[in-house]
């Protein structure tokens, strides 16, 4: 039997294709994409300049300081500066740790670790220094409600530092070079990649982490609204190590700003002339968004004065990165005022290369793992855990490549215009004082049967007498019961240990009291990422090194006595606020919190309210249905 259909007499079914709808969603997009174009021209980056220091230049060149050291200036006195009086010059040759009158404690000379060349003597803060200057940074913050500034002003400021950075990626890398001794390409990859990756992540997340966040309400409490505010908590403090001077301080000071902070940054002795110039271009930039420079404020003294800032009733929060014996020490310090602390301590990071691992293949990557910023790195790979099948393998790799590096100073040969074109792999370390201890932990090690195939001691470069170098080194066959082992290094050293399952291999791993950062390289991922798993650490990367610090999404930091906290990543961000949680009426016209009468003191009946309260549990959390009925049976006997 046929069957008519009159088509007159269907609806025509709606469609996307609607034009209606299309001129909507054409119109939601238009408005959208032209409010962030909006906030993006009025929050923009403002440019700025500051002068660059004569010392950047590769062709410049000083004082060569003999065996230099902190103190030169106390047996030199042509180190101090030129108006310093006789007075200030006879008390810093007397003692540099004794307090003089005037209230400036001592001085602090700084100098270029891969040639010996003086950069400055610059006062070090004394505790009347360091109290002003936190005074000076909370009344900028009153005085500026920067507590109060929107997402978008904070924003304009991290776009002016990123523009800055970007233009000025060659000089930031020679300053930071020439207080350091490191290389151009380790500046390049420490500091202004990981900068620029920070600065990034705050402009286009930054606000996503803090904004005030709506959380879930129970059964009980379900005609409530709850929302997490995110406030500014005043005053933060970041005490950093030496290592990565321009990264290490405008990382923490970019935090805090954005979290709506004022900051005092306090950086390390050693690299006391670069941080000058990368915090005084910070305080520019605010000038030129209008801002008051004393929002930041730079701190550097010697441990007898620390305490003027780690103890100070008006740093809300702390974070430190650096050895774990001067961490335990703020920790302490922080206590007097329960001032909350971030700890990055030390570490020493794995490396498990699974078994019939390609070796050749990830070669690369662990020779910048080992040997990046000579191997002054928080995270750098000190041991290599390797196969035992594999092991001697892998240790001619590493033999074969650490002969061929070149140490030397990065910033003293340049072409005819002026570019960076010197020829080295590795550059100085930051001091001698730690030789003689490091050159003791390789003997101790080859005497308990680990075999030093390249290197292993203090080198003197042929060229460059005050240079600090300590030559590339590649000790086999180290077991864990090894100081070597134990110890974190701090150096160009690469340590291989065999190992024969992988349960081995992770104990391995696991069996130091660190537990920072960790690798793990095999062919297939599946089984790397297992082992990821069962390693007592913070962070790990697959089959590549350190890559999890380029993700600022991602908080950084450790167990064990590689610390606790995070910085970077919206845990980062959060830690230098106070959580706020605001609960409110979600319908309060209709419905608002009232004392039932069993509940209203004073008790009439201790029975009557126990029952009362017995049966709204047995309501809201009962197992069954019948159970449930059972409660608002009770309820209403015990209310009358």
């Amino acid at each position: 039997m046929a069957t008519f259909v009159d088509y007159d007499l269907l609806e025509e079914p709606s469609s996307l294709l609607n034009p209606a709808y299309i001129l909507t969603l054409f119109f939601a997009v238009g408005i959208y994409f032209l409010f962030k174009r909006y906030e993006k021209v009025r929050y923009r980056a403002v440019p700025f300049s500051i002068k660059p220091p004569a010392a950047a230049s590769p062709n410049w060149s000083s004082i060569t300081i003999a065996n230099p050291t902190l103190e030169s200036h106390i047996m030199n006195a042509d180190l101090l500066p030129a108006k310093k009086n006789a007075l200030l010059a006879a008390l810093a040759a007397v003692a540099n740790h004794q307090q003089p009158a005037s209230g400036k404690s001592q001085y602090i000379t700084c100098f270029d670790p891969s040639t010996g060349y003086h950069l400055d003597t610059i006062p070090a803060d004394s505790e009347m220094d360091i109290a002003e200057k936190i005074d000076m940074a909370r009344r900028a913050w009153t005085k500026s409600r920067w507590a109060e500034s929107s997402f978008g002003e904070r924003k304009r400021v991290m776009r002016s530092l990123l523009r800055w950075v970007v233009k000025n990626r060659e000089l930031c890398a020679r300053v930071a070079c020439r207080d350091t001794g490191k290389t151009m390409i380790d500046a390049a990859l420490g500091e202004i990649l990981t900068t620029c990756a920070k600065l990034e992540y705050l402009i286009d997340h930054g606000g996503e982490a803090l904004k005030p966040e709506s959380r879930r309400s129970s059964n009980l409490m379900f005609y409530k609204s709850s929302k997490v505010y995110y406030e500014p908590l005043g005053v933060v403090a970041a005490i950093v190590s030496w290592n990565y001077p321009f990264h290490n301080a405008l990382s923490p000071i970019m935090a805090g700003l954005f979290a709506g902070n004022a900051v005092v940054i306090k950086c390390s002795e050693q690299v006391l002339w670069s941080s000058t110039w990368f915090v005084s271009a910070v305080q520019e930039c605010l000038r030129a968004c209008d801002l008051p420079a004393d929002l930041v404020q730079l701190v550097c003294c010697y441990p007898s004065e620390a305490n003027a800032l780690t103890m100070s009733p008006h740093v809300k929060h702390i974070t430190f990165i650096g050895s774990e014996t001067v961490g335990r020490k703020v920790l302490q310090a922080a206590s007097i005022h329960l001032t909350p602390v971030t700890l990055e301590l030390g570490g020493k990071d794995p490396c498990i290369i699974m078994p019939e691992t390609d070796l050749k293949k990830f070669a690369d990557i662990w020779m910048r793992g080992a040997f990046q910023n000579a191997g002054q790195n928080c995270i750098g790979i000190e041991r290599f855990i390797v196969h035992a099948s594999q092991h001697k393998e892998l240790v001619k790799i590493f033999a074969e490549r650490t002969k061929k590096l070149r140490f030397g100073p990065a910033l003293v040969e340049a072409s005819q215009e002026g570019h960076y074109v010197a020829p080295v792999d590795c550059g100085a370390m930051i001091s001698r004082n730690r030789f003689t201890d490091l050159e003791r932990v390789i003997q101790d090690a080859e005497d308990e049967g680990a075999q030093v195939v390249v290197g292993g001691k203090a080198w003197k470069h042929p060229y460059v007498d005050e240079g600090m170098y300590f030559e590339g080194t590649v000790v086999a066959n180290v077991t864990p019961r090894m100081e070597i082992a134990q110890q974190e290094l701090f150096a160009p050293i690469v340590t291989v240990m065999p190992y024969q399952t992988v349960e081995d291999a992770i104990s391995i791993a696991n069996g130091t009291r660190y537990g920072l950062g960790a690798s793990v390289f095999g062919p297939t991922q599946h089984e790397c990422i297992s082992v990821a798993r069962s390693l007592e650490c913070g962070m790990v990367s697959v089959n590549d090194f350190g890559v999890f610090y380029m993700n600022q999404d991602l908080g950084f930091g450790g167990v064990k006595a590689s610390g606790f906290g995070r910085f970077a990543g919206p845990e980062g961000l959060r830690s230098l606020t106070c959580p706020k949680a605001i609960t409110i009426d979600r319908w309060p016209s209709l419905i608002q919190t009232s004392i039932p009468g069993p509940l209203q003191y004073p008790i009439r009946s201790a029975v009557k309210s126990w029952d009362f309260l017995s049966g709204m549990i047995t309501l809201f959390w009962g197992e069954s249905l019948g159970e449930r009925a059972g409660g608002v049976v009770k309820i209403i006997k015990a209310s009358r």
